[in-house]
């Protein structure tokens, strides 16, 4: 089966609708589909609630969907690299619901695997347990987490064959295969297309039955978040 579109705007156009729950992979600006992000301010689709681990940058990344106004919630786990975050959570246009890092990737595992709700100590006798169901183990007192399942996952990897096998590129393979595996329909955006048979068994770190379109973006931007610099001796 060939999954390969010929563009993002492409692969997104029939997907994507107002009010839906995107799952996007990346850290800070590693491993994140912007040509996808992109295609999603595009097209335009409205009122969208955002799971991912960061909220991008001003002008790039998810940063590009803030300033279009087409996010109403985000669910993430660091957001202190977009002004424009700040001043939409601050004025009270956006909202967020703040998710310790190894809470949310499990909470994508979980949604993944079938698995409705998790208990977890984080998070225990802090501002994310408002609201939230306790329960004792062993004299301990966890937290309890529901999963996440997205109605679109929008994915980046480094090489895919033809059936939607991805490889993902050192660490882009945080966030991006648990985002896959939550998406009920997911999109991967990959540098390099490999015809099946081509990429070993063991060289495979999502399957294909997690991803229902491809399309090739070549030449990614790659921004660095913060660049430092020394000076030589």
């Amino acid at each position: 089966m060939n999954k390969l579109y010929p563009s993002a705007k492409a692969a997104l156009a029939d997907l994507l609708a107002d009010g839906q729950t995107l799952a996007v992979g990346g850290f800070g600006l590693c491993g994140i589909p912007e040509a996808l992000i992109d295609a999603v301010r595009e097209h335009g689709a409205t009122n969208l609630t955002v799971v991912s681990n960061n909220a991008g940058v001003d002008g790039f990344g998810l940063g590009v969907l803030l300033e279009s106004r087409q996010v109403r919630k985000m669910v993430s786990s660091y957001v202190g690299e977009n002004k424009e975050f700040e001043r939409q959570y601050l004025a009270g246009e956006l909202e967020l619901e703040f998710t310790p890092q190894g809470t949310l990737a499990e909470k994508l595992r979980a949604g993944g695997c079938g698995i409705p709700a998790f208990f977890t100590r984080t998070g225990v006798g802090t501002e994310v347990a408002k609201g939230k169901e306790t329960r004792d183990f062993a004299g301990e007192t966890y937290l309890m987490e529901e999963s996440i399942r997205a109605d679109v996952a929008l994915v980046k990897a480094a090489v895919a064959d033809r059936s939607g096998n991805l490889r993902f590129a050192s660490t882009a393979r945080n966030f991006n295969p648990l985002c896959a595996m939550a998406g009920k329909q997911c999109v991967a955006e990959v540098e390099r297309i490999v015809e099946n048979g081509e990429l070993h068994p063991d060289d495979i770190h999502l399957p294909g039955i997690f991803v229902q379109r491809l399309v090739l973006n070549a030449t990614p931007e790659k921004r660095i978040e913060k660049l430092t610099l020394t000076e030589a001796n």
